[in-house]
């Protein structure tokens, strides 16, 4: 470096911090970075002062025109992420859109470290603006940069899980991704599509996606769905989640007791599929389609139609809440309807409208119910069918509990007709099996009572309901609960009972659905979540390209400061050594790299 340099470079440092980044001089901008990264370093303290006034300017460093320039700029933004604390998320949106504009496209040491700052911006809980910035590098005419922006979505998936990185976004930018005409983006996506799978299940990303791919696409997925197994679980925490975690070490040196994470076992968080996609209109195509007309008509192909349209309107997975009440009024009508295709139609629509709407569809269904239970009497198959999906489906979608509909119970097992007394329980027992504990511990009360009186039936179907709901509580909440009424059972029925309860708790423990949990298990399960934590693109995902199995992280001995445990630099979690980064390894690569080691170990 010539004296004219040094002596700019020092003349300077004299300047602002937001001077000297903006300066005109490249060397005086990369000189101002490493500066800022080195003071960044040194900071302790996430509340510093110091942090908020460096926070607005990397919108700007990032971006900047020359690439080691804007290299050393992204270490500072690095070094500012590790120090400061959750607060700092303020200035997550205008950074990532920066990183997104300037930074994808560059040298790969520079998308290496973009992708760094973004899963630090997550770390840092800012994972929705990290989707929204997402959304925008995937809309890129430059499949250069498409890649490295599916790639670091795959990377905030597979290490925070689906609890911080929402699936929904995810989702929602797959189809468009999936025709991408540049073959790498389209890899990519299905490799994001598989990690995916691994934490909110096959079913619910083929439901929503599958319906919008090409059949070629959608073979090929299906192909590599079968690869797909294994507990997905997060390998890396959010910033206040550390924090936490530490004050509770803290606390556990001081009093001596364990807080293991090996102690504990990992539960898998279930998502829900409805909470997926968005809710569709379906009130105002609806009264563009003639549908009160129809339901009106003296043709009973007329009346037919007009609720088909309604069945298929309703068959949206989430639909949007509104005033169903006169829809449902008429529905309640047509279900006792002349005709039988009219009324299977009715039923239908009217278990579509519970699955869509779930707890909106409330009221409606309460006021459905009798109806249905009613017409139960119906001999025809189809019809029997129907009612018995759309009972399941306004229990099963939260609409109502047992609890909430005990007197319409009471009603329909004193029905004079012995069919809707027996399915009638049929369905109880279906509903308590598919409760939780707690709730059937409010309901076996007012159930049991009625079960009983039901056993002296004059009907067999209906005394074999009523043992199945019996079996049905004690499976989910033990004897106890059954032994002052068993005592006034005959010794026939008491056996019979008692072999019900003990054929289905049989079944239980050898389908191997109780939770039941080995040491093994857990050592397995997380093994197999610390080999899939390695950083990865996530092409990885496909078969033929799988990456080298590392070593799992060791833990760090001894106590660290609250700060040293922040010094990630986006890679493994703030408690770990980092692993070192891996690329991937084709199979024919693999063996060509066994042969070699072969060769040169004799020689050493």
């Amino acid at each position: 470096m010539s004296t004219e340099d040094e002596k700019l470079l020092k003349e300077a440092k004299k300047l602002p911090w937001d001077e000297r980044l903006q300066h005109k001089n490249w060397k005086v901008r990369n000189d101002a970075n490493i500066d800022l990264a080195a003071l960044c370093d040194s900071i302790t303290d996430p509340k510093d002062a110091r942090l908020r006034e460096f926070g607005p300017l990397f919108k700007k460093t990032v971006a900047d025109s020359n690439a080691p320039v804007q290299e050393k700029a992204l270490d500072a933004l690095l070094a500012f992420q590790r120090a400061a604390d959750a607060d700092a998320s303020r200035y997550a949106k205008e950074v990532c859109d920066a990183i997104v504009a300037k930074c994808l496209t560059g040298r790969p040491k520079t998308v290496e470290k973009a992708q760094a700052a973004f899963l630090l911006w997550v770390e840092l809980e800012a994972a929705e603006v990290f989707l929204e910035s997402m959304e925008k590098a995937v809309k890129n005419k430059v499949a250069k940069a498409v890649v490295p922006a599916i790639d670091v979505m795959f990377q905030a998936l597979s290490e925070f899980g689906t609890k911080v990185v929402p699936p929904k976004k995810i989702l929602k930018m797959l189809p468009e991704l999936f025709d991408h005409p540049d073959q790498n983006v389209r890899a990519s996506s299905k490799g994001l599509t598989l990690e995916l799978c691994r934490w909110i299940g096959k079913e619910p990303v083929k439901s929503i996606l599958f319906e919008k791919m090409r059949d070629t696409m959608k073979k090929e997925l299906e192909a590599e769905l079968a690869n797909v197994s294994g507990i997905a679980k997060p390998t890396r925490k959010i910033r206040s989640e550390q924090e936490k975690e530490l004050e509770e070490e803290a606390v556990a040196e001081t009093t001596g007791a364990n807080t293991s994470e090996e102690a504990v076992a990992d539960v898998p968080v279930e998502i829900d599929e409805y909470d997926l996609v968005d809710p569709v209109d379906i009130l105002t195509p609806l009264e563009k389609s003639g549908f009160w007309d129809g339901v009106k008509a003296t043709k009973w192909s007329e009346r037919r139609d007009a609720v088909a349209e309604l069945t298929k309107l309703a068959s949206a997975k989430k639909i949007a809440p509104g005033d169903f009440h006169e829809i449902c009024r008429t529905l309640k009508k047509l279900i006792t309807d002349v005709n039988l295709a009219v009324s299977v139609e009715a039923t239908q629509a009217i278990g579509n409208l519970a699955r869509g709407l779930r707890a909106h569809f409330s009221g409606n269904a309460r006021m459905l119910l009798p109806v249905l239970l009613e017409k139960l009497k119906e001999k025809k198959p189809t019809m029997t069918e129907a009612l018995s999906q759309t009972l399941q489906a306004m229990h099963k979608s939260g609409c109502f509990t047992l609890i909430d509909v005990i007197e319409d119970v009471r009603v329909a097992v004193k029905n004079k007709v012995p069919l809707v007394r027996s399915l009638t329980l049929t369905w109880v027992a279906f509903c308590i099996e598919t409760s939780n504990k707690a709730t059937v511990l409010k309901l076996h009360k007012e159930y049991v009572p009625i079960c009983m009186e039901c056993l002296n039936d004059g009907t067999p179907e209906v005394r074999d309901a009523s043992f199945s709901v019996l079996t049905a509580i004690a499976k989910m909440v033990g004897m106890k609960p059954l032994e002052r009424s068993l005592e006034k059972l005959d010794d026939v029925r008491k056996k019979k009972l008692s072999d019900m309860i003990g054929s289905a708790s049989e079944t239980v423990l050898s389908s191997g659905t109780a939770p039941i949990t080995t040491s093994g298990a857990v050592t397995s399960a997380r093994g197999a979540a610390d080999s899939l934590s390695m950083k990865r693109s996530a092409a990885s995902m496909l078969s033929g390209k799988k990456p080298v199995q590392a070593a799992a992280a060791s833990k760090k001995s001894g106590t660290s400061k609250s700060t040293a445990a922040k010094k990630t630099d986006g890679g493994s979690q703030s408690k770990t050594s980092a692993a070192p980064e891996i690329e991937d390894v084709e199979p024919t690569e693999m063996s060509a790299l066994k042969v070699t080691v072969n060769l040169v170990l004799p020689i050493l």
